[in-house]
């Protein structure tokens, strides 16, 4: 039986003192918008509206507005019969994305049970197809402006991202699309060597070293929150969403699996803050990065095994054998 607990966050409070919200969106084929929006007016009440002919909404449930459609950009193109032709065709490879307001961690895990029912009328995840490069993404309100809050999440993430990828592998299919491409080392070696720096200087720091949208912790919206020129001019037409929001995107959308579930991603996105919330066990991180990481990195093992250690002996984790 999964578990569908989402524990608190070390700083569970924004800086109005308001709990902190997380939207979510979870991609998945399979079931169609419209039977996914039948679904989710019986397991969460509301009322289910066909706004396109690809997209339902759902309005009034326990968890607010639920947007489901079909994830592509013809969406948004002019009405068209190519624009009919390519959506219906696309339909087999296409994912439904399902996409809710900012949720309280109560209504998270009462979108975990629209994920299990979901399931169980025959939803199918990233590893049910070769092209099924489907992912679920959470978007956790920051706790504040501060570098703490901002910065250090990222340095901590940026840190570890390299054993989270080794101990819970996301699936080639998503491995070969573009949209959660690991941070450049040249980024991880800039923060350790600055440290927790100011948000204005991490933004510049990353616009630097990783200027895109893809990679399995998108920053963009939140610098572009705080700066939406900088981030713009150096993207050029690369659109962004700016919002006081982390984009967490690596996990993998295993919505088939029984023994999956939202809350197990949670985790994932809890420890990050944990270790950046623990500024002697990120110092560590950093300082042994450096002394693992010569002028020239050609493997990621290495460090992600000794990473996992360092994780384990702080009583975060439990060890992984890569052998």
């Amino acid at each position: 039986m999964t578990d569908s607990t989402f524990k608190p966050l070390p700083k569970d409070t924004d800086f109005d003192g308001n709990p902190r919200l997380t939207g979510v969106e979870i991609e998945y084929s399979g079931v169609s918008a419209e039977d996914t929006a039948k679904i989710a007016t019986r397991v969460l009440g509301g009322e289910a509206e066909n706004t396109d002919e690809h997209a339902w909404e759902v309005t009034g449930s326990e968890i607010g507005k639920i947007e489901i459609y079909l994830d592509t950009a013809l969406r948004y193109a002019d009405d068209s019969a190519a624009k009919k032709i390519g959506l219906d065709v696309g339909k087999a490879v296409i994912p439904v994305e399902l996409v809710t307001e900012p949720l309280t961690r109560d209504q998270m895990v009462k979108l975990d049970e629209l994920r299990d029912a979901l399931r169980k009328e025959g939803a199918e995840g990233t590893r049910s197809g070769m092209a099924y490069g489907f992912g679920v993404h959470f978007n956790p309100a920051i706790a504040s402006c501060n570098a703490e809050d901002i910065t250090a999440p990222l340095i901590a993430y940026a840190l570890i991202e390299d054993w989270m990828r080794k101990a819970e592998p996301i699936d080639l299919s998503r491995r070969v699309l573009p949209f959660t491409d690991p941070y450049p080392t040249d980024l991880v070696k800039a923060f350790c060597d600055a440290g927790v720096v100011e948000p204005a200087r991490a933004m510049e720091l990353y616009l630097e070293h990783a200027p895109s949208r893809n990679y399995g912790l998108d920053m963009l919206p939140i610098f572009a929150w705080l700066d939406e020129k900088t981030v713009r001019d150096a993207l050029g037409d690369d659109p962004t969403s700016a919002r006081p929001t982390f984009h967490f995107r690596l996990p993998d959308s295993r919505i088939d699996e029984k023994n999956w579930s939202l809350a197990m991603e949670w985790d994932r996105w809890r420890l990050v803050e944990t270790i950046a919330a623990d500024r002697d066990l990120l110092d560590r991180l950093m300082s042994e990065w450096l002394d693992q990481h010569g002028s020239i990195t050609l493997r990621r093992s290495p460090w992600a095994e000794r990473c996992g250690e360092i994780l384990s002996d702080a009583g975060l984790v439990k060890e992984v054998d890569f052998a």
